[in-house]
């Protein structure tokens, strides 16, 4: 939903009552992940996408329709429709949308929720998109870590729905959480769709060299917020990286020490060391792989990476340690400029991100789109839990 908030809000604040759609569950090769979103404002136009082009119309009418009657529709797209082939996804995957009215009579919340996003505050989303009772559906309540506002219908649910989220949104997850009718935890009836927006994971470039400018381009472009450090103040500049957040001049093991100990550094951060220098390395990685971060990739030769591994156990990291590291850095595309090198980094940092092989995917029969390789990382699945 990230992608159309703006539009959103700009619209509930103009008096419109705005058919939004929202995917909370996709099953195999599903091209959009869960939280992806479509909105179709007052004077017709869309924003957003579901599909990459495969149901958005027969969405669009049926966005029309919920607006015209105030009743949110789950509706489920995919191979498993009979119309498949009218409005099915041509790619095999299955997708499960909810479609609802907002306006700021119904979810008055909602502007708070977008400025909280815009200022890098974790909030997360909650709608009932399942109960046996139909006034129970499109109900939000909207969790943060200091508590909840809104109501689901009963404040056993709120209660029962925001101690789970709360977990969710610590690690930026999106998922469908099943309830009895009025929030039992053992119960069936109500599902609810919690959808996380946690701030922006950050990729950490260490080394102000001409492949650091190439790599925070590739880091920016994949939704990273980037930072560049260098202890070269002649170097790390702002005119030399215009597509990093930040340019950092500092020591890169006491900036990254300082990150952590501010909780800066969580399981989804990236680390990429292209400095190849042990004075600057050893230290670094140190700090970095005894730290829970979700890829660290150091540049070198490999006579620089075995270098590298040697001072890295005479520092006393054990081999399961050493085993994190991505070193030399990339995936074989046979890179040769910065920018080509950057782009076989970010390939490796996806390809770790979701299981991917890297291989050619016109030799291969295996499904495209790959389940993430790491609890934390559930974000984009939509999966579902049943709390115990």
């Amino acid at each position: 939903m990230r992608e159309v908030l703006d539009d959103l809000v700009a619209a509930m604040a103009a008096g419109h009552t705005v058919g939004l759609g929202t995917v909370v569950r996709t099953f195999r090769s599903a091209p959009r992940p869960a939280g992806a979103a479509m909105m179709v404002d007052a004077d017709g136009s869309a924003v957003g996408s579901v599909s990459g082009g495969c149901v958005e119309g027969a969405l669009y009418e049926l966005a029309t329709k919920v607006v015209e009657s105030g009743q949110p529709v789950l509706q489920r797209y995919g191979i498993s429709d009979d119309a498949a082939f009218e409005v099915g996804l041509t790619c095999g995957g299955i997708l499960d949308i909810f479609v609802e009215p907002v306006s700021t009579a119904i979810f008055p919340e909602l502007a708070q929720v977008a400025d909280d996003v815009g200022a890098g505050r974790p909030v997360a989303i909650v709608t009932v998109i399942e109960h046996p009772d139909p006034a129970w559906l499109g109900r939000h309540l909207v969790v943060r870590p200091e508590g909840f506002v809104g109501s689901l219908g009963s404040e056993r649910a709120d209660h029962a729905v925001s101690d789970d989220v709360q977990g969710l949104l610590a690690a930026g997850r999106n998922a469908t959480l099943m309830y009895g009718p009025d929030g039992q935890r053992r119960g069936e009836g109500m599902r609810v769709f919690a959808l996380s927006f946690a701030p922006q994971p950050r990729m950490l470039v260490f080394g102000a060299i001409d492949f650091a400018a190439a790599v925070a381009k590739q880091g920016s472009f994949l939704g990273y917020r980037v930072t560049v450090c260098d202890a070269r103040a002649v170097f790390a500049t702002a005119a030399r990286f215009p597509q990093a957040d930040e340019v950092v001049v500092e020591w890169p093991h006491r900036y990254l020490q300082a990150q952590i100990a501010a909780g800066q550094v969580d399981e989804r951060t990236v680390i990429c060391v292209l400095t190849h220098d042990p004075k600057f390395d050893v230290p670094l990685l140190e700090l970095a792989l005894r730290h829970n971060v979700a890829y660290v990739g150091a540049m070198g030769s490999r006579r620089t990476h075995h270098d590298r591994l040697e001072r890295l156990r005479e520092a006393g990291l054990s081999e399961a340690e050493l085993a994190k590291l991505s070193s030399p850095i990339g995936l074989d595309l046979g890179s040769r400029t910065p920018e080509e090198t950057a782009v076989s980094i970010a390939a490796e940092i996806i390809a770790l991100h979701w299981g991917g092989g890297g291989g050619r995917l016109s030799t291969m029969e295996a499904r495209i789109h790959h389940e993430p390789t790491v609890e934390a990382d559930h974000e984009d699945t939509g999966y579902e839990l049943k709390p115990s």
